[in-house]
């Protein structure tokens, strides 16, 4: 893929025993004054004491100073600098972004160095898959039969394939969700299918289907009947609670087109929950995008016009606090302006501190920093679209070396 910054063209099998091969990310400086410094260092500074500093690099980075000598390359490879690097709390998340609606091609936008990687993604057969994503991982369900499932770590490139879901072979609609375990690298997956009940728009048939990967089991945690709301494909794991986004069958207001329930995935209860837990929407939405930012529920929404609430006439940022929504930001309207033609629904993800937004018509990519409380976009990304009906869309992900499925 001419244009781009190279990635790392090996994946990592076995970091204590192979060779880490890549290609070099930028420019390197004068490699005369790089080898004195790498020397320099390598005279006062121990090795754990370099293995902490090294495991605070961006991953960008990390990779570049394999290169240095030996002795750093060895270090990286090592389990240890592993346990090292997972003491780190947190790495910006990283944005991949499809190029295509055919293959699961495309580039990934790293916020620390501001840079587009070209990195090949495992598992995955086409750009329109179910993903969701969680501390490093990302989980992959294909949207035909949604019988496939995989784990994979998209930086190390180490992926498991996870046995069918049980459940409804064939569903109207499904979400999926992911959750890490900060501490035990355990991760849990729940499936959720909504078919409508035959002859029957108003009611639809819920099922949530829970995987563990310490017991590599599913289970059936719940089955309900809806009526009046469907499931989507909307959901995510937040602080142990799954939460679902909602959309009415038809009758309700233009404030009750969206809603969201939310199940406690430490309940064990099979029946009668989820409608008890209906939260309504902040405001009319053209649609909604929910993700897990340091265990906050947060909603990106198009916000619909007061006369026509299916369309959009901007974009607001929510956080839920117990039952109620607060709004902490709403996108000025000259980067709404910046997409061009904005469609009602888009792509949105985010984890740790940032928020991605991406136009379907459009490779531009609008960051939100919820720290920091600023909006910018992104450097472009090297692709145009080639044609006008080609869409984009992506994912976000937090690059890990230690997390493997």
């Amino acid at each position: 893929m001419a244009g781009e910054t190279s990635w790392i063209n090996h994946y990592l099998h076995d970091m204590t025993s192979e060779i880490i091969k890549y290609d070099s990310f930028s420019e390197l400086e004068d490699e005369g004054c790089k080898e004195v410094n790498a020397v320099c260092v390598d005279m006062i500074l121990p090795d754990d004491l370099l293995e902490r500093i090294l495991a605070y690099l961006p991953i960008a980075s990390i990779f570049r100073a394999g290169s240095v000598c030996k002795r750093w390359h060895e270090i990286i490879s090592s389990r240890r600098f592993l346990w090292n690097f997972s003491e780190v709390l947190s790495q910006k998340p990283w944005y991949f972004m499809f190029t295509s609606s055919d293959e699961p091609i495309g580039y990934a936008f790293d916020p620390i160095l501001r840079k587009w990687y070209g990195i090949e993604l495992p598992c995955i057969d086409t750009s329109n898959w179910f993903i969701a994503t969680s501390r490093g991982l990302v989980c992959f369900m294909d949207n035909d039969s949604r019988s496939e499932l995989c784990v994979c770590n998209p930086i190390t490139k180490q992926s498991k394939k996870l046995e069918e879901p049980p459940g409804l072979k064939f569903s109207d609609y499904s979400a999926l969700s992911i959750s890490v375990n900060r501490v035990s690298h355990g991760y849990t997956i729940a499936v959720v299918k909504s078919k409508q009940v035959p002859g029957n728009f108003f009611q639809w048939d819920i099922s949530i289907h829970i995987y563990d990967s310490e017991t590599m089991m599913w289970v059936t945690s719940l089955m309900e009947v809806l009526a009046g709301w469907r499931g989507g494909d909307e959901s995510v794991i937040c602080d142990g609670v799954l939460y679902l986004l909602i959309y009415t069958t038809g009758g309700g207001t233009p404030e009750n087109r969206h809603g969201l329930i939310a199940y406690n995935l430490c309940s064990h209860s099979s029946h009668g929950l989820l409608i008890r837990s209906f939260i309504p929407v902040p405001c009319p939405l053209t649609c909604g995008r929910l993700m897990n930012l340091k265990e906050k529920l947060v909603m990106v929404g198009g916000i619909g016009k007061q006369d026509r609430p299916d369309i959009i006439k901007g974009i607001g940022v929510w956080v839920l606090n117990g039952k109620k929504w607060e709004e902490i930001a709403r996108m000025p309207h000259k980067f709404f302006q910046g997409f061009g033609e904005f469609d009602d629904v888009f792509a949105s993800s985010g984890t740790d501190d940032l928020i991605y937004i991406q136009s379907y018509g459009s490779p531009a990519l609008l960051i939100y920093d919820m720290n920091l409380k600023q909006w910018k976009w992104s450097q472009k990304c090297p692709v145009a679209k080639r044609f006008p009906l080609q869409l984009f869309t992506g994912f976000c992900f937090e690059p890990r070396l230690e997390m493997a499925p």
